[in-house]
Formats: C-alpha cells, structure tokens, sequence
C-alpha cells in the first residue's frame, strides 16, 4: 500500500458512524481480503490503519487493502449474523474458513403415516422430524441399526411401502415389524416411533420404563407374545446402553458438544465430539482453509473456536424441525476472546454478541465452559488428543504414497479418523452383446486393492445387455443382508463405472434397503474416454464434479475403476468359453451325453478337452481317430 492511500484510507474511516455492522476490505483489484465485524464501525476500522499493534498475519492484510466497504447494521448480534453469511459466500483468505461441503448427517423420520426411518443429509422442512446432526455417518448408521434392532421401524422408500403384499426380508431377520402388510396397527406403530424418538432425545430410562410396563400389562393379560417381544426389546436396549455404561453413569451425562482446538507445523485442527444423552456418539475433524499460506503466523485458538462456532451452529438447518442442534453445554479447550473474566462464574460465557445469538437461536441458556471438571474435563482431553492425532496424520498423508488417498477423501468431504478406514467397493458389468453377463466387485480398503475380497456375480434373468437391470441385481445381492455387516465391511464410497441411468439405479436399491445414497459416486466417462475428462456424479442432489487430469484423487478413482473392469471382462471371457464350449461339443452329432461325460471326465472339464490333441482325444474309450479330429477342428 502506497504512503498516499494510506492516508487517505485513514482519513476516510474518521467519517464512519459510531454504529454496530459489518466492514469488508479489497485488494486493488477488487478481490475480497476479510470480512468483519464491530459494535462500533469507526473505532474498530479505524484500529487497522494505527499502524501500532497489529499481528504480523494482520499487517500483512493490511499492505494489501485499497478500498472498504461497510455495511451498518441494528444490533450487534445483526453484525454476527451478516458477517458469518458473508465469510461463507466470499470465503476471504484472511479470514478463518471451515469449509464443509459435505452437508450433516441426520436420522431423519418422515411426516408418513408410518413414518420411516432413515439417514438424511441436506436441506431440512417441516414435513419430517429430524435429530442431529451427527458428527459423521457411522454415529448415524449406529442409531439407525440400534431403532432398526430395538423398534424394528420401517426403512423402505414409501413407493416399496405401498407396493407390498408380502413382509420383506428385513421382517424375516427381526429388523422391521411389517406395517406395509397390516401386521401393526397406526397406533401401535406410532407407539414405536414415539419411544424411537425419546431415545433419539437421550430419554434412555423413560424409555425402558415404558417398555417394562407394557411387558407386565401384555404379562398380565396373558398376552405373552407379545410380552416376549417387549422382553426382547428391553434387553436389545438394555445391552446398547451397556457398551455406553462409561458415558451414560458419568458425571455430566447428558448434551454436551466438546470442542478443542490445536495446532502443529503450520496447520490447525479443530475437533467436534457430540455428546448426546450422556452416549458419545462421535468426532469430527475439521480443517480450516488457507491459513498456512498467508503468513507465517497463525490465528490465536480463541479466534479459530469463534470462528467455528459461529459457522457451524448459525446454519441454515437451524430449524424447528430439528432435535438436539445446539445442546446445553459446549466444552471447549480455550477461553473466548469475549471473556471477562471478572463477570463470570463457572467459566461461563458472558451473555453478549455470540453468546447471546445463541441463546436466542436455541431458546434456552448455553454454557459456555473452558476448566470442566469430572467426566467432562476427561471427553476435553480425549478430543484434543484426537485433535493432535489427526493433524499427525493429515502431515503424512499430504505426501507419498497416500497422497492419493488423501486427495480423494477431501474431494469427497469424507469423514474419516485415518485413511486405513477408507473402503470403496466398485461395480462394473460386462457382456458381449448380451452373452454371458457378469458383474464384478472389486474392493479398495486399507491403502490397497483387496483382491481377496473381489466377488463376480453371474446376472441371469435379465433382458440381455440391459446393463440397467444388471446393476439392480448385482447391488441387491451384495447389499441384501448389509444390516448384519460388521462397521468396517460397510463401504464409505460405492464407485458406479457408469453415468446418470446406473446412478439412479443404485440410488433406488441402497434407497429400499435404507442404505445412505451419498455414498455413490457414478464415473462418467469422456467423450475420448481418457483418465482426466471422467465426471463425477453424485446420488443425493450434489453438482457433477469435473476433477481434471492432474488430480490425485482422479488417478485413484480411475484405478479402482481399471481393476473392476478387468476382473469383469476376464470373468465375462471365461463364462463365454465356457458357454461355447459346451454348446460346441453338443453340436457334434456322433457325442452323446456319456461320451461327452467321459471326455470332461478324462480331461478334467472343458477347457482341458479343448487344450488336448488328437491323439490325446482319441486316447478315450469310445472314440474314434475321425471322431477325435472332428472334436479337435470344432474346438478350434
């Protein structure tokens, strides 16, 4: 910045109201710098060009600014609001961006009749009653299993629902009480869904009551299937809440959000644990942007866990509809800059800016605390520790031999504690116009193709070469019985080697099994068919992503994709041989069924027929030297 601008600049702010709003400052050409916000415009922008006490990371922003612009706004809290919008639509590199392009979890129940139970990510209404949102999709998955197990709450698509005529598989392995067939009433279900809910809301003990004293009315009306029924669910609950007992009988047990902070080589890491009902549901991890290439210094903690929570709690899915998503309690790692610490009792918040924002979107207190104590202090330290752990990883990862890995899963928003639980399954179905369809499985976990988990399934009773039906049925044989897998079987990412018809098709078998869509990413190719023009499509409404030929995550992808191809096509080749074969042994008219048995018998099957000699052919009982060379020339 020349002497002249900035005395211009500092001569212009004098003329700024005394007012609370929102400033933005520009580069001379035209790109936004930072965005901020004030109780008092003229005192706060004018600090900036005081040329006394600015940080190294500010004054850096500062030799850049040729023009501001500010907004005034009412209240303060107005200021917080405008200024959390701006930085996520303009993303300025001087400020503090957690960038989550992936939307949150949520166990959502919709607004049917017999509501269904299912994951959700996206935009929430008022039609449906949602809970969360989840730090990751395991935490999600767990609780559907666990409703699905305990409450047996229907998962299937509402088109499947009202097609029925018969129970599904999941009411045969005790995962669904069957509403679709009439096997519960509208009350007796809704009796399910409102203690699923409770559940959801941590009223574990209501719950159990509830469920015992329906047991002993049913007993006492010598309903006893019934009664037994109830007794299975009291003990399915009764075992969950038992692998929790650490959490659940701990001090604090309730709603709490842990939040920690921690920095390490240039690059910081915060970490989300959700405490909901007193059970630890899980952590996120979370990577702010930019902020290692602007300067060498980096933002204070309290700056970084300010900047967090405003934009992970004012978001646009704060809305009635949604249960538990600003709890009471939020634990963090690092006093807040607002802090006074001679108004504050318990290490708490002061009601101003922020806090009072809070307080207003959730309709209740929150506390704020910094020095817990008990079971509290203990999740902090477990979540900073996660925190150092996933900054370590994040260093290596950015380098060698998992850098691709790495690439992929920030493409993708994944949510991972360590890349070693990265599994993607990939489809692909092969034919020769039609004959002798195959589909092949191949799986990529742990760093590495796992080619003893690969699968070929043989596709009958289809139109040939409707690679559409193909793809139903491959997906609905493997993902059948998906309830039953252990967690780190379940893949995080379904790689479809296909476009928008093979995605849709996928989307509508994991939908039925109520599996979540956003696992499945479609690969499209180009029009030259080459690594580097593929786009990639997505099942839950997210925009097709172009990746470029120079992306790391490309490479990977496109490997993965090579490999399913291959163990497809070489599959598909052997079963026609095969297929072949036998038809051209049956079109010899001097073989009948027991010389044809005894040629596979003597040779050990076709393809051992096919590799023989003449001599070797007519070494058989029954045949000839002209039936052998007849044999020979339709094999060949």
């Amino acid at each position: 910045m020349s002497h002249s601008l900035f005395e211009t600049l500092q001569q212009d702010v004098k003329r700024l109201p005394g007012l609370p709003g929102v400033y933005r400052f520009f580069d001379e050409s035209g790109h936004i710098l930072y965005v901020g916000k004030a109780r008092n415009l003229k005192k706060r922008v004018s600090s900036y060009f005081q040329r006394t006490q600015l940080s190294p990371r500010i004054e850096l922003m500062v030799g850049k600014i040729a023009r501001y612009e500010t907004t005034v706004t009412r209240t303060e809290t107005e200021a917080l609001i405008l200024e959390n919008n701006l930085i996520k639509e303009m993303a300025p590199p001087f400020n503090i961006l957690f960038r989550d392009d992936k939307s949150y979890p949520y166990v959502m129940l919709t607004g049917h009749q017999f509501p269904r139970l299912t994951s959700y990510r996206g935009k929430v209404d008022k039609r449906n009653h949602y809970f969360g949102p989840f730090p990751n999709s395991w935490a999600v998955r767990n609780s559907v299993q666990i409703l699905q197990k305990v409450f047996r709450l229907r998962t299937c698509e509402d088109s499947v629902f009202k097609n029925r005529s018969r129970p599904c598989l999941l009411h045969q392995i005790h995962r669904c009480s069957a509403p679709c067939v009439g096997r519960l009433s509208v009350e007796q279900y809704g009796q399910d869904v409102a203690q699923a809910s409770r559940f959801l809301e941590g009223d574990h003990n209501q719950v159990l009551s509830e469920l015992a004293k329906e047991m002993h009315k049913h007993s006492d009306a010598m309903e006893f299937e019934m009664a037994a029924v109830l007794r299975e669910r009291i003990a399915d609950l009764s075992s969950v809440l038992q692998q929790q007992s650490m959490d659940a009988v701990a001090e604090g047990a309730g709603d709490v959000d842990i939040i920690a902070v921690a920095q390490m080589e240039g690059l910081i890491c915060v970490n989300w644990a959700m405490v909901r009902g007193g059970r630890h549901l899980g952590d996120r991890v979370y990577f702010p942007q930019g902020l290692r290439t602007i300067s060498g210094e980096l933002p204070l903690p309290a700056e970084i866990l300010e900047a967090f929570i405003a934009q992970h709690y004012l978001e646009e899915h704060a809305d009635e509809a949604v249960t538990n998503l600003i709890p009471p309690v939020l634990v963090l790692n690092h006093a807040l800059q607002t802090i006074n610490d001679d108004r504050t009792q318990h290490n708490e918040l002061p009601p101003e800016g922020l806090h009072a924002l809070l307080n207003a979107q959730a309709g209740r207190k929150i506390t704020f605390l910094h020095q817990p104590q008990g079971h509290r202090r203990h999740w902090l330290a477990m979540a900073e520790g996660n925190a150092k752990i996933a900054l370590t990883k994040r260093l290596v990862e950015t380098g060698g031999p998992l850098a691709r890995t790495r690439a992929l899963a920030d493409i993708l928003s994944l949510e991972l504690e360590s890349l070693e639980q990265l599994r993607i399954e990939c489809f692909d179905i092969s034919h020769t116009s039609g004959e002798a369809t195959q589909a092949s499985c191949v799986v990529y976990a742990k760093n590495a193709m796992q080619s003893s988990e690969y699968r070929r399934f043989n596709i009958n009773d289809i139109t040939p070469g409707d690679d559409y039906a193909a793809m139903r049925q491959v997906l609905q044989r493997r993902y059948a019985n998906f309830q039953e897998l252990p967690i780190e079987k379940i893949p995080q990412v379904i790689l479809i080697d296909g476009g928008k018809g093979q995605v849709e098709m996928a989307r509508q078998v994991l939908a039925e099994f109520g599996m979540d869509v956003g696992m499945i990413v479609g690969v499209a190719k180009g029009e030259v068919r080459k690594v580097g023009l593929e786009t990639l499509i997505f099942a839950d409404g997210r925009p097709a992503l172009e990746l470029g030929i120079d992306s790391a995550a490309l490479l990977l992808l496109a490997q993965i994709r090579d490999e399913a191809h291959r163990f497809a096509i070489t599959g598909m080749r052997a079963k026609r041989a095969k297929a072949r074969t036998i038809s051209r042994l049956e079109e010899i008219e001097s073989i009948g069924a027991k010389r044809r048995q005894k040629l596979l018998a003597r040779f050990g099957g076709l393809r051992g027929v096919a590799n023989a000699s003449i001599e070797e052919i007519a070494s058989v009982e029954g045949v000839s030297l002209t039936l052998a060379e007849q044999i020979y020339r339709q094999l060949h």
